[in-house]
């Protein structure tokens, strides 16, 4: 099954203030959940950013909000993304049928949404290297179960070629100098 970029929308959740400080590897996943954004906006790739609970979490943090052009996100008090009206409104609205994931934490938000995705039947990819959890042992768990579940793993690189199609796409020069 091919990541196609006119079947695919992306959800990207809350990577807040009061979160990412304390992700294990969390310089390595915010590096590659940056070149992701900036790779799926350069394909069309349409994505919502998830904030949970904004007033005790703090916002997105620099390294996304910086390279997201007109940056806004979309408030949640729910673990999974898809039980937030406002989010799965949006995602229905895409018309895509192919949901690439990253975000934190791996084993709550990420895998909650990416378990209901899958129940909505859609296609759900995990940018593995893009999701993350304090624990890393959280992390491993988090992401066997959504492969459990259906979902299929991928990376930051892997999901961006593969939306490229080839050298001869107009986007391969900016992804190849995006993931360099």
């Amino acid at each position: 099954m091919r990541i196609c970029a006119d079947d695919t929308a992306a959800v990207v959740i809350d990577f807040q203030e009061k979160l990412v400080p304390v992700i294990s590897g969390k310089e390595e996943i915010l590096r590659k959940s940056a070149i992701l954004v900036q790779g799926l906006a350069e394909v069309g790739v349409p994505f919502v950013v998830s904030q949970q609970y904004t007033k005790g979490l703090g916002e997105t943090v620099e390294e996304l909000t910086g390279v997201i052009d007109s940056f806004h996100y979309m408030e949640k008090n729910t673990f999974s993304c898809f039980e937030c009206e406002e989010i799965a409104d949006w995602v229905k609205a895409q018309g895509k049928r192919t949901i690439l994931v990253c975000g934190v934490e791996a084993h709550i938000c990420v895998l909650q949404t990416v378990i209901d995705l899958l129940g909505a039947d859609y296609r759900v990819f995990v940018v593995a290297d893009c999701v993350g959890s304090r624990n890393p042992y959280d992390k491993e768990i988090g992401l066997e179960r959504m492969r459990v579940e259906g979902a299929i793993l991928t990376t930051c690189e892997a999901a961006l070629f593969e939306l490229t199609g080839g050298a001869k796409s107009p986007y391969f020069k900016a992804i190849s100098k995006l993931v360099k």
